[in-house]
């Protein structure tokens, strides 16, 4: 009897080491894995120029602890690198889009459209 209760909880104890294998994650997967992604937005949001409040506020279910820690990583390791903030192309969620820059545009067009706006007239047409 005894001999027949030590092999039935090894193999209740085998079966359940393979859990990994089937999917499960166990709470301290769950646990790493979330603090890897809080760290993972905290230093895209760094490199992206967003202040870390901000950061906060666009991903509210994300640990605050991790991604500040990822913000803080992210920030120490472009200060020692000299690497430039790569501003976002897309508004944050929420935002309508707006118009180009005026980088995108001329500068003879700003001159141009500059008093036309004041008057209300339509710039004239220059050769160039």
């Amino acid at each position: 009897m005894r001999l027949l209760t030590h092999a039935l909880a090894w193999a209740v104890l085998s079966l359940l080491s393979g859990c990994d294998q089937l999917g499960i994650e166990s709470t301290a997967t769950q646990a790493a894995r979330k603090e890897a992604e809080g760290k993972a937005i905290g230093g895209a949001c760094r490199h992206a120029g967003r202040a870390i409040e901000d950061c906060y506020v666009l991903n509210k279910k994300a640990d605050k602890g991790a991604v500040f820690t990822g913000w803080r990583e992210m920030n120490d390791y472009m200060r020692e690198n000299k690497i430039e903030v790569v501003a976002p192309v897309l508004p944050p969620p929420g935002l309508p889009a707006t118009a180009p820059t005026q980088v995108a545009r001329g500068e003879d067009e700003e001159e141009a459209e500059a008093p036309a706006a004041a008057t209300g007239k339509k710039p004239a047409k220059t050769a160039h």
